[in-house]
């Protein structure tokens, strides 16, 4: 056969895949659910090919400040991953596209109102439940900036519930920090860029304005590491630099010795900005600063989700 033949043959397959995929992804359905008086919605995927009576894994995907469930799927394209991995995502809204993540800012609604999205959380799980068989050991949550700040929050208030945190660009609240206490352990991955003009990595006041302050990523960690029992012995390495163009080198950095089953990792980027690895430039460099290209975020966070699940 041609050469011509192969090229049109392979154009075909890869329209085709392009076209299912975002078939697909457009089966997300929304949901609400009444919290303390209040409508909160949320998106949910759920594959097609996915046994209602098979317990499956749930990532739950909290966008930034701002945003909403929509525009997370769309930023970390979580859908495509979980139809070829057979995992459910929900991309829940924050209040007023706010989470209340615990920084007890007066200025915030959700803080004005004590919105209380951790309740929010629990029985959005429980509704999730009711539509499709969820394994208990592997409820995971993700997210950006003030949704990876609300995970810290979530983990620290439903470590009983969650295997597994994944928060981007977003280190912990202040002063949610003092009572930071979680009853169980919880593997943690971290995504940090050192040149993030908004959630700044030594700490400090978040987006240079009136929206609180968050602790540096080294107390973070500190933080993490107490309450997974883990030791302060590491092992290091660097991810291979696969777009020299992109300002950005990876560091990472696993600290060991931590509770059985339980991994806190890190992933430092140097020149990486406020953004989530593999995604777009959703904003100008001049604001957010550069994309890292060295890896995909969804990917590296959903690989790290499957091998931690929660441990009974």
């Amino acid at each position: 056969m041609s050469i011509k033949f192969y090229t049109y043959l392979l154009l075909s397959i890869s329209i085709w895949l392009t076209v299912a995929n975002a078939k697909d992804e457009q089966l997300a359905k929304t949901y609400q659910l009444q919290v303390n008086g209040l409508t909160r919605q949320y998106q949910l995927y759920v594959p097609n090919s996915l046994n209602k009576t098979h317990s499956a894994a749930l990532v739950l995907a909290f966008h930034g400040g701002g945003g909403d469930g929509q525009k997370m799927a769309k930023l970390t394209k979580f859908n495509s991953l979980a139809a070829q991995e057979g995992f459910i995502v929900a991309y829940p809204d924050g209040y007023d596209h706010q989470w209340n993540d615990g920084r007890e800012v007066d200025s915030f609604e959700t803080y004005q109102k004590r919105v209380d999205d951790v309740l929010f959380m629990t029985k959005m799980i429980a509704a999730i439940h009711q539509i499709h068989s969820i394994d208990s050991t592997r409820i995971f949550a993700t997210g950006i900036s003030n949704g990876g700040i609300f995970c810290h929050y979530l983990a620290g208030h439903l470590s009983e519930r969650i295997a597994a945190i994944a928060p981007v660009v977003a280190n912990m609240a202040v002063p949610f920090h003092k009572q930071f206490n979680p009853i169980r352990p919880v593997s943690v991955l971290i995504i940090q860029g050192d040149k993030d003009k908004l959630i700044p990595i030594n700490g400090g006041e978040v987006a240079r304005g009136n929206r609180g302050e968050v602790i540096s990523m080294d107390a973070t960690i500190q933080k993490w590491l107490e309450a997974n029992g883990c030791s302060s012995e590491v092992t290091r390495g660097t991810l291979p630099d696969r777009e020299p163009d992109d300002g950005c080198q990876v560091e990472w950095t696993t600290y060991q010795n931590c509770q059985p089953g339980i991994e806190l990792k890190v992933f430092l980027i140097k020149g990486g900005g406020h953004t989530w690895p593999g995604g777009p430039q959703y904003r100008s460099k001049f604001v957010i600063g550069n994309v890292c290209r060295d890896f995909n975020a969804t990917e590296m966070i959903w690989e790290f989700f499957k091998t931690h699940p929660r441990q009974n």
